[in-house]
């Protein structure tokens, strides 16, 4: 039998490998265990230990990362793999990251085995697995305080699970529950929801400040290409919900529709208020016309955020 995990959410990928091992572990006694990284190990030396077989007649538990990131191994494994999956031994082949629909070890492993895709969950999902996250620890979470949450670390669980354990340990002993306020102070946001404070200093026309705001990040190490992609992303919002807001009179929909955080799109309408719509295009446009610049070599990054931040 093989089993594929594969996706680019490693955090519920190996936390299902990690439970998986963990169910053969305590269900079969007389098993032997084995695991190999394609990456660095040959199919000859993988093949050679899963033919092998025990003196025992243990069946073989065999763990098998990044099948597809080696193109040797990955031929190798698809002119086998119609014997391996039946045979009685257990397989589970894993791939983090991304992997093309038409790539053909992932059509093979769909006629032969057990598949599950790890994709990074949307905003709505996102905020249930954190509420679930904080639960299981006892941590008792505002929405508010959820949703900041959410926003300043956005789709990395790795981060997010360690943040909600720090909440839960401050919070230890306190009554009540988490507050937006505690996250503000124990949480570090990421540079996509730290642009808001440049947009915001864009959106009441103080250019000083916004120039500060972009060369602290800056400082911090960011770099420019990086920055310029994340003004982008947040004036397409903005330009989004101001569209949206105008045609119906409100922001519904959008969350679902463009896959954009609720609290972001509330954060969005309020900025979107200092524009008129004609101004977002125009900015928006800006920004456009610039990241092309740079891309195409016509201008210097570092140059271009000054620009920028100057012509808005």
């Amino acid at each position: 039998m093989i089993i594929f995990l594969y996706g680019e959410d490693t955090y519920r990928l190996n936390k299902k490998l990690n439970e998986i091992i963990q169910q053969y572990k305590n269900q079969k006694k007389g098993l032997n265990f084995v695991s190999f990284d394609a990456a660095v190990s040959p199919y000859e030396e993988f093949s050679r230990e899963i033919r092998q077989k025990s003196i025992f007649g243990e069946k073989k538990f065999a763990i098998a990362r990044n099948v597809i990131s080696n193109k040797n191994f990955k031929e190798d494994l698809l002119k086998d793999i119609d014997s391996l999956a039946g045979s009685g031994d257990v397989i589970v082949a894993c791939q983090e990251g991304h992997v093309l629909k038409t790539d053909r070890l992932l059509s093979a492993f769909k006629k032969s085995a057990k598949c599950q895709e790890f994709e990074l969950l949307s905003p709505i999902k996102l905020n249930a697995w954190a509420q679930k996250e904080a639960e299981s620890l006892g941590l008792k979470i505002s929405k508010a305080a959820l949703d900041k949450l959410v926003l300043f670390i956005g789709n990395d669980l790795w981060r997010l699970s360690n943040e909600i354990q720090k909440l839960a340990n401050y919070r230890y002993g306190k009554n009540g529950e988490a507050q937006e306020e505690d996250v503000v102070l124990l949480v570090k946001p990421t540079v996509e929801t730290d642009i808001f404070k440049t947009v915001d200093a864009l959106a009441k026309k103080n250019k000083k400040l916004a120039l500060l705001l972009v060369h602290e990040h800056l400082e911090a190490g960011d770099s420019h290409f990086y920055i310029l992609s994340m003004i982008n992303y947040q004036f397409r919002n903005l330009v989004i919900v101001k569209a949206e807001s105008e045609r119906v009179g409100g922001s519904q929909g959008l969350a679902k529709d463009f896959g954009i955080h609720p609290y972001v799109i509330r954060k969005s309408l309020e900025l979107s208020r200092a524009f008129t719509s004609a101004d977002l295009k125009r900015i928006y446009l800006k920004i456009f016309q610039i990241d092309l610049d740079v891309k195409t070599g016509k201008l210097n990054a570092e140059v271009a955020l000054d620009l920028l931040i100057s012509e808005i």
